[in-house]
């Protein structure tokens, strides 16, 4: 077996999808989670992205199939969490129109990141380190400061939170552990971007989302293939066992490697 197929295999990404028949077995997968876990509902942060709009669109589904069938209200909770002014904030609010939901919210991150960074520079003074944050360590606070806010809602609303972690991601490593702070469930994970899109489509993600440069709007003007070189036609290539460029591979399979410790359990002696 190649080191391609080792990887494949690894990630459970299929060649081919049936994209009714993925969304299907996605939002039975979320129904069931639900189920067992006694919990009243879904949430999910949208940033404005395809990933968390189609992640939105299967909770939507999931949560209404439910309500429906059990007489419960279960929801899925939309929650909007931009750093101060979010240039593309009305992308995600065009998420939640689309899929109508009833219960968005959203939660300004700003204060708290701000004042972690401070506190964060106070230290590094106090150890004789006299600079600002990096812009790479800012944004890892942004990320996990969303994913706290995040889990202190749910917590108060009895629901799970829903990671938009897919195989593309995990190839690269393009999350910080467990996704961004950890999550409960994770329903994107064997799609490479490419079947994501696919799925967006189906699911009638709003036009504009599906041409958007794919970014964790983690500093201004970061987008994931600027930072990583790895286009995502060439990741989802790969992640279908087709051929691609020999360099694209080697970087693709480098990456991979130095970013294992993402994808396994927490290690321990």
């Amino acid at each position: 077996m190649s080191k391609q197929q080792e990887i494949i295999a690894a990630l459970g990404v299929k060649p081919v999808i049936d994209v009714q028949e993925e969304i299907r077995r996605r939002v039975d997968f979320l129904k069931d989670y639900v189920r067992q876990s006694g919990v009243t509902g879904l949430l999910i942060a949208i940033s404005g992205g395809i990933d968390s709009a189609v992640a939105a669109g299967l909770c939507k589904k999931a949560t209404d199939e439910l309500r429906a069938e059990t007489g419960q209200d279960y929801r899925t909770v939309g929650v909007l969490q931009p750093y101060g002014e979010q240039a593309d904030i009305e992308d995600s609010r065009s998420v939640v129109e689309a899929f109508q939901l009833q219960h968005a919210v959203e939660m300004n991150i700003a204060e708290a990141v701000d004042e972690i960074a401070l506190e964060t520079e106070y230290a590094l003074k106090h150890l004789g380190i006299h600079r600002h944050m990096s812009k790479e360590g800012k944004g890892n606070v942004k990320a996990r400061t969303r994913m706290v806010m995040q889990y202190a809602l749910a917590f108060e609303m009895n629901l799970l939170v829903v990671g938009t972690d897919h195989a593309s991601e995990a190839l690269t490593g393009f999350f910080t552990k467990y996704g961004d702070g950890a999550v409960d469930i994770t329903p994107l994970s064997s799609l490479n971007k490419r079947q994501v899109r696919m799925l967006a489509q189906a699911l009638g993600v709003p036009e504009p989302i599906l041409t958007k440069a794919p970014t964790a709007g983690l500093w201004e003007g970061q987008t994931d293939e600027g930072e990583l070189g790895i286009p995502y036609e060439a990741n989802s290539d790969y992640l279908e066992g087709k051929p691609v460029d020999a360099v694209m591979q080697a970087k693709i399979e480098k990456q991979y490697a130095k970013t294992a410790h993402k994808r396994l359990p927490i290690p321990g002696i």
